[in-house]
């Protein structure tokens, strides 16, 4: 049997679902960068403007979501590791909630992006 198994699968699933979530902020980020792209395209295929002119900053946030979703995998890895020592230790270790903290606060501020890119072309014309 392995000594504090049930801790070891909690700490695991949280991994596991920080990497979906890395995975997802990733994915987002892609579809929102080249939907930027496709825009461009069908507005200059139709004699539209330049695609200098009409960027909206989408590829811009769709590269700050890749980014940002590769963030969150390298930080979720370290935690799992650190979290992974700390439960096979010994001793015992005060929580500490930075790190949640920091991510969400970084879901938050993609968030608020998001929507500042959606609602300023609509303001602008």
């Amino acid at each position: 049997m392995i000594p504090q198994f049930s801790d070891h699968a909690a700490n695991e699933r949280t991994y596991l679902a920080w990497l979906r979530t890395g995975i997802s902020i990733i994915a987002f980020g892609f579809v929102l960068e080249r939907f930027s792209l496709f825009l461009q395209t069908v507005s200059e295929s139709f004699g539209g403007k330049s695609p200098v002119e009409i960027s909206h900053g989408g590829r811009e946030a769709g590269l700050a979501m890749v980014l940002a979703g590769l963030v969150a995998l390298v930080v979720a890895t370290w935690r799992f590791a650190s979290t992974e020592r700390k439960i096979s230790s010994s001793t015992t270790v005060p929580y500490d909630g930075r790190t949640v903290l920091f991510m969400g606060g970084l879901v938050i501020v993609l968030a608020l992006a998001i929507v500042y890119f959606v609602v300023r072309p609509m303001l602008a014309g």
